[in-house]
């Protein structure tokens, strides 16, 4: 029987990737003078990945990725001004509106007299916290565990900390990279909903996860109807 109900936060519950694609297509217009948009955007993300280890995900290593970015397709050439541009653009991903998506605060009414419901995210944890509360959606919620990976290892630690078995657990989210795989393979129940565009690290090529407890919905208003079918045993 499932007891907790946990949500990934950037696009499961709110906008988030297109926040990030658009400040990557003005950081490659900034830089347009010395390369094309597409190696542009390949180098930054390639340095982003080298970076992971280092800075987590998130705004803040973005923007220090952004700007090791612009350092090295300039060979230094890049001047104080521009620096400060991408600085304001981080400044003005920090601070954007949190618009949730479609049918989110229905579903979230709907499930949450039922249900404890969570959210795990990973990244900054200021930068996620303050996303939440902007969000509107943080009465919702009486669990937050903001991580910095989401591996077996780390539901497996939520798992324990909540007392829970991992047939009680679900996890809804739009990678299967973070969100899905590991859950499946500590037990637990795992529902995809694609989101585009994704995040290239967040791609997997294995193709749909074979597991009774996997389950892909069109979109997060069809939770509710899901989540009462397995709660009724149908």
């Amino acid at each position: 029987m499932i007891e907790v109900i946990a949500f990934d936060a950037d696009d499961t519950l709110w906008h988030s990737e297109s926040l990030y694609t658009m400040t990557q297509e003005r950081f490659a217009r900034l830089l347009s003078s010395y390369h094309d948009s597409e190696s542009i955007h390949q180098e930054l993300y390639e340095t982003e990945k080298r970076n992971l280890k280092l800075f987590g995900y998130g705004i803040k290593g973005f923007t220090l990725s952004m700007i090791e970015t612009a350092i090295e397709i300039t060979d230094s050439q890049i001047c104080g001004e521009d620096i400060q541009t991408i600085l304001d653009y981080s400044k003005e991903m920090l601070q954007a509106p949190v618009q949730p998506l479609e049918h989110v605060v229905e579903m979230l009414n709907q499930l949450a007299n039922s249900y404890s419901l969570m959210l795990i995210s990973k990244g900054d944890l200021f930068d996620q916290e303050t996303k939440l509360a902007r969000s509107g959606l943080a009465r919702y919620f009486q669990i937050v565990e903001i991580v910095s990976e989401k591996l077996p290892a780390t539901y497996e630690k939520v798992l324990l900390k909540q007392n829970l078995l991992a047939n009680q657990f679900m996890m809804v989210g739009n990678s299967l990279r973070s969100d899905i795989l590991p859950v499946l393979a500590v037990g637990g129940h795992a529902v995809y909903i694609p989101y585009h565009p994704t995040w290239a690290h967040e791609v997997v090529e294995d193709g749909v996860p074979q597991s009774p407890n996997y389950y892909e919905l069109e979109n997060i208003g069809q939770l509710p109807d899901l989540v009462k079918k397995l709660s009724s045993g149908r």
